[in-house]
């Protein structure tokens, strides 16, 4: 399999007339393409919104009609639900905009000013305003798993996905059984030297990733495999079947060496016990 980021070719030639301005004057493009996303945020938080408005507006009138104390207590829970009902709307409303708008990322390297890097930019984005605020009240909920598959990500069955640190959806799969653990961060991009680079994410069936390791784009982890906490797999990283990586950058660790780290490990235990 050639590794995606091995490919140097140059930056495509611009798509049209559109993609000719955009990239003769990047800042100035970027700039509005940002200040556009802001007002197209806006209206998915406010569609978003507008559930939870119209219940606080229900919750509050029968509030004020209760005697005592009891005010702050139904005001401070009725707030708090009204939260919850925003958050859940955000979780249909994201998808929905993530369908009808142009946010079909695929595979690409080139510069980031230009019309092939304008899905990516939208499909993030749009993915941002609920990793943001309420993706971690459902992570480990079937919530969460289906507001990740909903925005294109590839989830097999019984996988384990306890981060919400997360980018690129679309080009992600997971396979049956894997599990992530906590704070792993997963994304299927990269920059550097002038360059935007999107590539796939592809773990295997039961792969395994550890607390906080990170796997950037152009990786494919193979079934059965398993990645050691807090290790960093590079662009272009082929973890095969069955083995163990770890380390900063990752590298394969066999199971000698692995016996020999749980032997130190045991070992220095046993000292500081």
């Amino acid at each position: 399999m050639k590794s995606f980021a091995k490919d140097q070719s140059k930056n495509p030639p611009p798509m049209n007339w559109l993609d000719q301005i955009l990239r003769r004057f990047s800042r100035v493009a970027y700039g509005t393409a940002v200040l556009l996303l802001y007002v197209l945020a806006s209206t998915a938080l406010g569609l978003a919104l507008a559930p939870a408005l119209w219940s606080w507006s229900r919750l509050h009138a029968l509030i004020l009609r209760l005697p005592g104390s009891w005010h702050w207590f139904l005001a401070g829970f009725s707030l708090a639900l009204c939260f919850f009902i925003f958050g859940l709307s955000l979780l249909v409303v994201i998808p929905v905009y993530n369908r009808v708008l142009p946010t079909r990322v695929r595979p690409f390297k080139g510069g980031y000013y230009t019309l092939h890097a304008l899905p990516w930019f939208l499909h993030n984005g749009l993915f941002y305003l609920v990793r943001f605020t309420f993706l971690p009240f459902v992570t480990l909920t079937p919530f969460g798993v289906w507001f990740l598959k909903a925005m294109g990500m590839k989830i097999g069955r019984h996988a384990f996905i306890n981060t919400e640190y997360i980018s690129d959806p679309q080009l992600i799969t997971i396979g049956d059984d894997a599990a992530l653990g906590g704070s792993v961060r997963i994304f299927a991009h990269y920059g550097g030297g002038g360059n935007l680079v999107i590539a796939p994410v592809r773990v295997g069936h039961r792969a395994t990733l550890g607390l906080g390791c990170c796997v950037m784009g152009d990786v494919v982890i193979g079934d059965d495999a398993t990645i050691l906490p807090q290790s960093v797999l590079l662009p272009g990283s082929r973890v095969g079947a069955g083995e163990t990586w770890g380390g900063v950058p990752a590298r394969r660790i066999d199971r000698e060496e692995m016996e020999r780290i749980k032997t130190e490990i045991r070992g220095m235990s046993e000292a500081l016990g």
